[in-house]
Protein backbone atom coordinates (compact mmCIF):
# COMPACT_ATOMS: atom_id res chain seq x y z
CA UNK A 1 0.00 0.00 0.00
CA UNK A 2 1.16 3.48 -0.82
CA UNK A 3 4.50 2.10 -2.01
CA UNK A 4 6.39 5.33 -3.35
CA UNK A 5 9.45 6.76 -3.36
CA UNK A 6 10.61 6.27 -0.01
CA UNK A 7 6.50 5.71 1.77
CA UNK A 8 5.51 2.42 2.43
CA UNK A 9 2.42 1.04 4.72
CA UNK A 10 2.21 -3.11 6.06
CA UNK A 11 -0.62 -3.90 8.12
CA UNK A 12 -1.10 -7.71 9.35
CA UNK A 13 -4.66 -9.30 10.44
CA UNK A 14 -3.40 -10.08 13.58
CA UNK A 15 -5.09 -6.75 15.72
CA UNK A 16 -4.94 -5.09 12.46
CA UNK A 17 -1.60 -4.29 13.25
CA UNK A 18 0.06 -1.51 11.98
CA UNK A 19 3.59 -3.44 10.65
CA UNK A 20 5.73 -0.73 8.48
CA UNK A 21 4.91 2.93 8.65
CA UNK A 22 8.10 4.27 6.51
CA UNK A 23 8.91 8.04 5.47
CA UNK A 24 12.18 8.53 4.25
CA UNK A 25 12.93 4.96 3.86
CA UNK A 26 12.57 4.80 7.60
CA UNK A 27 9.86 2.56 9.50
CA UNK A 28 8.94 4.66 12.14
CA UNK A 29 6.87 2.63 13.85
CA UNK A 30 8.31 -0.57 16.29
CA UNK A 31 7.79 -3.86 15.16
CA UNK A 32 8.33 -7.39 15.17
CA UNK A 33 8.93 -9.70 11.97
CA UNK A 34 5.87 -11.71 11.53
CA UNK A 35 2.25 -13.18 13.37
CA UNK A 36 3.89 -15.39 15.05
CA UNK A 37 6.73 -13.03 16.83
CA UNK A 38 3.46 -10.81 17.91
CA UNK A 39 1.27 -13.71 19.32
CA UNK A 40 4.56 -14.33 21.09
CA UNK A 41 6.60 -11.24 22.37
CA UNK A 42 3.56 -8.88 21.73
CA UNK A 43 3.04 -7.97 25.59
CA UNK A 44 3.39 -3.96 24.39
CA UNK A 45 0.59 -3.85 21.90
CA UNK A 46 3.33 -2.69 19.42
CA UNK A 47 0.86 -1.22 16.90
CA UNK A 48 -2.37 -3.41 17.99
CA UNK A 49 -5.88 -2.03 17.44
CA UNK A 50 -7.15 -2.40 21.19
CA UNK A 51 -10.65 -2.83 22.26
CA UNK A 52 -13.34 -3.51 22.72
CA UNK A 53 -12.66 -0.69 25.68
CA UNK A 54 -9.34 1.20 25.91
CA UNK A 55 -7.28 1.67 28.86
CA UNK A 56 -8.37 0.70 32.23
CA UNK A 57 -11.78 -0.60 33.87
CA UNK A 58 -11.95 -0.51 37.38
CA UNK A 59 -12.23 -3.58 39.10
CA UNK A 60 -12.46 -4.95 35.96
CA UNK A 61 -16.25 -4.86 35.73
CA UNK A 62 -18.57 -2.87 33.61
CA UNK A 63 -21.65 -1.33 35.96
CA UNK A 64 -24.88 -0.41 35.43
CA UNK A 65 -25.29 -1.91 31.79
CA UNK A 66 -28.48 -3.55 30.90
CA UNK A 67 -29.34 -2.79 35.02
CA UNK A 68 -26.21 -5.49 35.17
CA UNK A 69 -22.85 -6.01 36.44
CA UNK A 70 -20.46 -7.14 33.63
CA UNK A 71 -17.15 -8.96 34.86
CA UNK A 72 -14.42 -8.35 31.95
CA UNK A 73 -11.45 -10.69 31.96
CA UNK A 74 -7.71 -9.66 33.08
CA UNK A 75 -4.18 -10.10 32.27
CA UNK A 76 -2.60 -8.86 35.83
CA UNK A 77 -3.56 -6.49 38.63
CA UNK A 78 -7.08 -5.54 39.89
CA UNK A 79 -8.22 -3.76 36.73
CA UNK A 80 -9.05 -4.97 33.06
CA UNK A 81 -6.78 -3.20 30.31
CA UNK A 82 -7.30 -2.59 26.39
CA UNK A 83 -10.24 -4.68 26.23
CA UNK A 84 -9.58 -7.87 28.64
CA UNK A 85 -7.20 -10.69 28.38
CA UNK A 86 -7.70 -11.88 25.08
CA UNK A 87 -8.63 -8.39 23.67
CA UNK A 88 -8.99 -7.34 19.82
CA UNK A 89 -5.10 -6.87 19.54
CA UNK A 90 -4.79 -10.49 19.92
CA UNK A 91 -8.15 -11.33 17.26
CA UNK A 92 -7.58 -12.11 13.43
CA UNK A 93 -9.27 -9.67 11.11
CA UNK A 94 -10.54 -10.61 7.62
CA UNK A 95 -8.54 -8.46 5.59
CA UNK A 96 -6.57 -6.13 4.42
CA UNK A 97 -8.71 -5.31 1.62
CA UNK A 98 -7.55 -2.99 -0.94
CA UNK A 99 -10.77 -0.23 -1.27
CA UNK A 100 -11.01 3.48 -1.92
CA UNK A 101 -12.21 5.78 0.45
CA UNK A 102 -12.50 9.81 0.51
CA UNK A 103 -11.06 9.00 -2.99
CA UNK A 104 -7.92 7.42 -1.94
CA UNK A 105 -6.23 4.63 -2.05
CA UNK A 106 -7.11 2.40 0.93
CA UNK A 107 -7.43 -0.99 3.13
CA UNK A 108 -10.33 -2.12 5.34
CA UNK A 109 -10.27 -4.96 8.01
CA UNK A 110 -13.40 -6.42 9.81
CA UNK A 111 -13.84 -7.73 12.89
CA UNK A 112 -16.73 -9.16 14.63
CA UNK A 113 -16.77 -9.57 18.54
CA UNK A 114 -19.84 -11.96 19.49
CA UNK A 115 -21.69 -11.35 23.08
CA UNK A 116 -19.98 -12.79 26.23
CA UNK A 117 -16.53 -12.06 24.33
CA UNK A 118 -14.34 -11.22 27.43
CA UNK A 119 -17.24 -10.29 29.53
CA UNK A 120 -18.75 -7.76 26.98
CA UNK A 121 -22.74 -8.08 25.98
CA UNK A 122 -23.81 -8.12 22.84
CA UNK A 123 -22.11 -8.67 19.42
CA UNK A 124 -20.74 -6.09 17.62
CA UNK A 125 -19.15 -5.56 14.11
CA UNK A 126 -15.61 -3.32 13.99
CA UNK A 127 -14.56 -2.01 10.82
CA UNK A 128 -11.01 -0.12 10.19
CA UNK A 129 -9.79 1.78 7.22
CA UNK A 130 -6.42 2.81 6.62
CA UNK A 131 -6.35 5.45 4.41
CA UNK A 132 -3.00 6.62 2.76
CA UNK A 133 -2.13 10.21 1.72
CA UNK A 134 0.01 13.21 1.09
CA UNK A 135 0.13 16.73 1.76
CA UNK A 136 2.63 19.39 1.42
CA UNK A 137 5.22 16.27 0.79
CA UNK A 138 4.29 14.95 4.21
CA UNK A 139 3.00 11.25 4.31
CA UNK A 140 -0.36 11.17 6.27
CA UNK A 141 -2.21 7.52 7.26
CA UNK A 142 -5.72 8.50 8.42
CA UNK A 143 -7.43 5.48 11.29
CA UNK A 144 -11.15 5.24 10.64
CA UNK A 145 -12.80 3.21 13.17
CA UNK A 146 -16.62 2.17 12.89
CA UNK A 147 -18.23 0.02 15.64
CA UNK A 148 -22.18 -1.24 15.04
CA UNK A 149 -23.97 -2.90 17.23
CA UNK A 150 -25.50 -6.08 14.89
CA UNK A 151 -26.34 -8.35 18.16
CA UNK A 152 -30.03 -8.81 19.55
CA UNK A 153 -28.59 -10.05 22.75
CA UNK A 154 -29.48 -6.88 24.77
CA UNK A 155 -30.07 -4.01 24.48
CA UNK A 156 -26.29 -1.85 25.33
CA UNK A 157 -22.56 -2.15 25.49
CA UNK A 158 -19.63 -0.07 25.77
CA UNK A 159 -17.12 0.40 22.89
CA UNK A 160 -13.86 2.21 22.82
CA UNK A 161 -11.10 1.62 19.88
CA UNK A 162 -7.30 3.19 19.43
CA UNK A 163 -4.31 1.95 18.09
CA UNK A 164 -1.23 1.29 20.26
CA UNK A 165 1.91 2.21 17.56
CA UNK A 166 4.93 2.98 19.48
CA UNK A 167 6.85 5.54 17.42
CA UNK A 168 10.64 6.07 17.12
CA UNK A 169 11.60 9.01 15.13
CA UNK A 170 15.34 8.93 16.17
CA UNK A 171 18.14 6.37 14.33
CA UNK A 172 18.99 5.03 17.59
CA UNK A 173 17.20 2.78 19.65
CA UNK A 174 15.33 4.89 21.80
CA UNK A 175 13.82 8.42 21.86
CA UNK A 176 15.70 10.43 23.54
CA UNK A 177 16.38 13.71 22.05
CA UNK A 178 12.99 14.11 20.68
CA UNK A 179 11.13 16.92 21.04
CA UNK A 180 7.70 16.99 22.19
CA UNK A 181 4.74 19.16 22.37
CA UNK A 182 1.17 18.65 23.37
CA UNK A 183 -1.83 20.13 23.00
CA UNK A 184 -2.97 20.84 26.35
CA UNK A 185 -1.99 20.04 29.96
CA UNK A 186 -5.26 19.30 30.91
CA UNK A 187 -5.49 15.07 32.65
CA UNK A 188 -7.13 12.77 34.57
CA UNK A 189 -5.03 12.52 37.90
CA UNK A 190 -5.33 8.48 38.85
CA UNK A 191 -4.50 6.44 41.59
CA UNK A 192 -1.54 3.87 42.21
CA UNK A 193 -3.63 1.28 39.95
CA UNK A 194 -3.92 3.40 37.03
CA UNK A 195 -8.03 4.22 37.32
CA UNK A 196 -9.03 8.29 37.46
CA UNK A 197 -9.60 9.70 40.97
CA UNK A 198 -12.66 12.01 38.95
CA UNK A 199 -11.23 15.51 38.41
CA UNK A 200 -9.62 17.13 35.38
CA UNK A 201 -6.28 18.99 36.12
CA UNK A 202 -3.52 20.72 35.12
CA UNK A 203 -0.41 18.46 34.80
CA UNK A 204 2.07 19.89 37.39
CA UNK A 205 5.78 18.34 36.68
CA UNK A 206 6.43 19.95 33.13
CA UNK A 207 5.17 22.51 30.79
CA UNK A 208 4.18 20.09 28.31
CA UNK A 209 2.38 22.79 25.94
CA UNK A 210 5.47 24.56 25.19
CA UNK A 211 8.49 22.65 23.11
CA UNK A 212 10.53 19.35 25.99
CA UNK A 213 13.05 17.27 25.55
CA UNK A 214 12.46 13.53 26.05
CA UNK A 215 15.94 12.56 27.71
CA UNK A 216 17.53 11.27 30.82
CA UNK A 217 16.28 13.94 32.87
CA UNK A 218 12.70 13.87 31.60
CA UNK A 219 10.30 12.53 33.86
CA UNK A 220 8.24 9.00 32.53
CA UNK A 221 4.89 9.53 30.99
CA UNK A 222 1.88 7.37 30.97
CA UNK A 223 -0.82 10.08 31.37
CA UNK A 224 -4.26 10.54 30.22
CA UNK A 225 -4.60 14.45 28.71
CA UNK A 226 -8.01 15.68 28.08
CA UNK A 227 -8.68 18.16 24.78
CA UNK A 228 -12.60 18.33 25.67
CA UNK A 229 -12.95 19.19 29.01
CA UNK A 230 -17.21 18.87 28.41
CA UNK A 231 -17.62 15.17 28.66
CA UNK A 232 -21.44 15.68 28.22
CA UNK A 233 -20.42 17.22 24.79
CA UNK A 234 -18.63 14.02 23.29
CA UNK A 235 -20.65 12.17 20.46
CA UNK A 236 -20.36 8.68 20.49
CA UNK A 237 -19.76 8.96 17.18
CA UNK A 238 -16.44 11.89 16.80
CA UNK A 239 -16.08 11.20 12.84
CA UNK A 240 -18.09 14.58 12.05
CA UNK A 241 -15.49 16.38 14.29
CA UNK A 242 -13.10 18.36 12.71
CA UNK A 243 -9.15 16.65 13.51
CA UNK A 244 -7.66 18.48 16.36
CA UNK A 245 -3.95 18.64 16.65
CA UNK A 246 -3.00 16.17 19.72
CA UNK A 247 0.62 16.34 19.84
CA UNK A 248 4.09 17.42 17.70
CA UNK A 249 7.39 15.31 17.63
CA UNK A 250 10.04 16.30 16.40
CA UNK A 251 14.01 14.32 16.48
CA UNK A 252 16.69 17.35 17.06
CA UNK A 253 19.28 14.59 15.00
CA UNK A 254 17.11 12.10 12.64
CA UNK A 255 14.80 15.35 11.71
CA UNK A 256 11.88 13.31 11.49
CA UNK A 257 8.70 15.07 12.74
CA UNK A 258 5.22 13.54 13.23
CA UNK A 259 1.72 15.23 14.19
CA UNK A 260 -0.99 13.37 15.67
CA UNK A 261 -4.45 14.80 14.87
CA UNK A 262 -7.72 13.14 16.09
CA UNK A 263 -11.60 13.72 16.86
CA UNK A 264 -11.03 12.12 20.06
CA UNK A 265 -11.48 13.97 23.25
CA UNK A 266 -8.36 12.52 24.85
CA UNK A 267 -5.04 10.68 24.25
CA UNK A 268 -2.74 8.63 26.34
CA UNK A 269 0.75 9.59 26.45
CA UNK A 270 3.14 7.03 27.15
CA UNK A 271 6.93 6.73 26.94
CA UNK A 272 7.45 3.68 27.19
CA UNK A 273 9.55 2.94 30.16
CA UNK A 274 7.98 -0.92 30.53
CA UNK A 275 8.69 -2.21 27.19
CA UNK A 276 10.96 -5.19 27.31
CA UNK A 277 11.04 -7.34 23.78
CA UNK A 278 13.72 -9.99 23.27
CA UNK A 279 16.15 -9.75 20.59
CA UNK A 280 13.62 -11.34 17.05
CA UNK A 281 15.57 -12.69 14.16
CA UNK A 282 17.03 -9.40 12.48
CA UNK A 283 14.97 -7.23 14.79
CA UNK A 284 17.13 -5.68 17.90
CA UNK A 285 16.29 -5.76 21.54
CA UNK A 286 13.36 -3.17 22.30
CA UNK A 287 13.73 -2.09 26.59
CA UNK A 288 12.38 1.09 27.75
CA UNK A 289 12.13 4.18 25.82
CA UNK A 290 12.33 2.33 22.61
CA UNK A 291 9.56 3.98 21.26
CA UNK A 292 6.36 6.08 22.28
CA UNK A 293 2.80 5.99 21.71
CA UNK A 294 -0.15 8.76 21.44
CA UNK A 295 -3.58 6.84 21.79
CA UNK A 296 -6.60 8.89 21.11
CA UNK A 297 -9.44 7.69 23.18
CA UNK A 298 -12.26 8.41 25.46
CA UNK A 299 -11.92 9.20 29.00
CA UNK A 300 -10.26 6.18 30.99
CA UNK A 301 -13.11 4.36 32.85
CA UNK A 302 -15.63 6.11 31.83
CA UNK A 303 -18.18 3.26 31.08
CA UNK A 304 -18.13 2.97 34.56
CA UNK A 305 -18.24 6.31 35.49
CA UNK A 306 -21.95 8.22 35.00
CA UNK A 307 -21.26 11.31 33.87
CA UNK A 308 -18.85 10.02 31.09
CA UNK A 309 -20.26 6.91 30.08
CA UNK A 310 -22.43 8.67 27.13
CA UNK A 311 -19.66 8.98 25.29
CA UNK A 312 -19.20 5.15 25.02
CA UNK A 313 -22.50 3.38 25.43
CA UNK A 314 -23.20 1.76 22.21
CA UNK A 315 -27.36 1.01 22.15
CA UNK A 316 -28.68 -0.98 19.58
CA UNK A 317 -29.16 1.12 16.06
CA UNK A 318 -26.63 3.35 16.68
CA UNK A 319 -23.17 3.49 15.52
CA UNK A 320 -19.59 4.36 17.37
CA UNK A 321 -17.00 6.26 15.09
CA UNK A 322 -13.52 7.80 15.54
CA UNK A 323 -11.14 9.42 12.95
CA UNK A 324 -6.88 9.58 13.85
CA UNK A 325 -4.32 11.01 11.48
CA UNK A 326 -0.95 10.17 11.40
CA UNK A 327 1.47 13.07 9.27
CA UNK A 328 5.25 12.53 9.42
CA UNK A 329 8.08 14.16 7.47
CA UNK A 330 12.03 14.55 7.05
CA UNK A 331 13.58 17.72 6.85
Amino acid sequence: MAQQQDTHFAFLPLGAIIQEFRVAGKNIVLALPDEEAYRKYNAPYFGSTIGRTTNRLKDSVVKNLNDKTYVITSKEGPNSLHGGKEGWNSRVFEGPKPVHRKGRESVEFRYTSRHGEEGYPGTVELRVWYIAGKQDGKTELEIEYEVEFIGSECEETVVGVTNHSYFNLSDDRTINGTEAVLSTDKYLPTDSTGIPLGTIESYGPLRVTEPFVIDDKCPDFDSCFIVDTHPQDIPLDTRPRDLKLLASFKHQESKMHLEVLSTEPAFQFYTGQHVDVPPVGKYPARGPRSGFCIEPSRYINAPNVPEWQKMCLLKKGQTWGARTLYRSWNE
